[in-house]
């Protein structure tokens, strides 16, 4: 580990604060192995930037997990400086930060422009506005979308980074032809914007009536906690307030919010707790028994 701590000191002292992503990139070894050594040294200072967040994991008892994941934090959202160079670690840290928040904002006039120009073409025969409310979710709404490629989870084609998690609730009113005919705009959108060499972005998505909010805010399946999760942290991007505004309503009125930071609660816990077992556990074990601690998860079950 000290061969490693020193190698990690030359390269900040030769090129200034960088990423963990830089860091890994410039020394080609394993990222658990650099996080360590990172976090055990005296001389290397780990600046995080942005915020954590709840995430919802199957493989974790109790479900909660926070996101950004423990390696994603490290290699995209935290700056590796020296100790002496505060000015130069701050610096870097803005900079960073500046470019997540452009990402954010990027991907969410994408997403804004790419839902309103679908509603017009579909407000020939029923009001779209009327009938339906767009819900933006994810790393976007919290100013934390990154654009590191990634493979999309179907195709296993690159996209840029964060996907645009965007839930349609129409209400109960509306005809079921509105909502076929939503659900298949919205996949054209999704393969062009994948297939598109100059866009590459991703977007995951449902289309739900009312009805089915009502049943998920039951919060009685890991399923119904996910689609709630969504719901709670997301914002209205395009269409009804009305819709968004009940939407909102059967949340707070089923109590899924204080479930919701009871869980997140439970969560900022939980990860100091895998952060100490990494960090002191024999890293052959670690990675037999719980490097899942380690990686990101997909909530991709509200989208299947």
């Amino acid at each position: 580990m000290r061969a490693m701590e020193e190698k990690i000191i030359r390269v900040i002292e030769e090129q200034g604060p960088m990423t963990g992503a830089e860091l890994l990139a410039r020394l080609e070894v394993d990222g658990l192995v650099l996080w360590r050594a990172c976090r055990g040294s005296r001389r290397v200072v780990l600046q995080r930037i942005g915020t954590r967040y709840l995430r919802l994991d199957r493989r974790v008892e109790g479900y909660g997990r926070l996101s950004p994941s423990i390696l994603r934090e490290f290699l995209t959202y935290t700056v590796a400086g020296l100790r002496g160079d505060e000015e130069g670690l701050q610096t870097r840290c803005r900079a960073l930060l500046a470019h997540i928040r452009e990402v954010s904002r990027a991907k969410l006039d994408l997403a804004y422009r790419t839902v309103s120009a679908l509603a017009s073409s579909l407000d020939t025969e029923e009001s779209v506005g009327e009938h339906a409310c767009f819900i933006i979710a994810g790393d976007i709404v919290f100013e934390m979308a990154h654009d590191v490629p990634r493979p999309e989870r179907s195709t296993g084609k690159l996209v840029s980074g964060s996907d645009m998690d965007v839930v349609v609730v129409v209400d109960d009113r509306a005809p079921e032809s509105l909502v076929r005919r939503l659900d298949e705009a919205i996949y054209a959108e999704k393969y062009r914007l994948l297939v598109t060499p100059h866009i590459r972005e991703e977007i995951d998505y449902v289309v739900k009536r009312e009805a089915r909010v009502r049943e998920q805010v039951r919060f009685d399946t890991f399923r119904h906690m996910v689609a709630c999760k969504i719901l709670d942290e997301g914002t209205l991007l395009h269409g009804s307030e009305e819709i968004f505004h009940r939407v909102k309503a059967l949340l707070r009125e089923a109590g899924v919010r204080d479930k919701l930071r009871e869980l997140e609660a439970r969560a900022r816990a939980f990860r100091r707790l895998a952060e100490e077992y990494l960090l002191e556990e024999d890293p052959m074990r670690a990675r037999e028994e719980k490097l899942f601690l380690f990686f990101p998860t997909e909530e991709s079950e509200e989208f299947e």
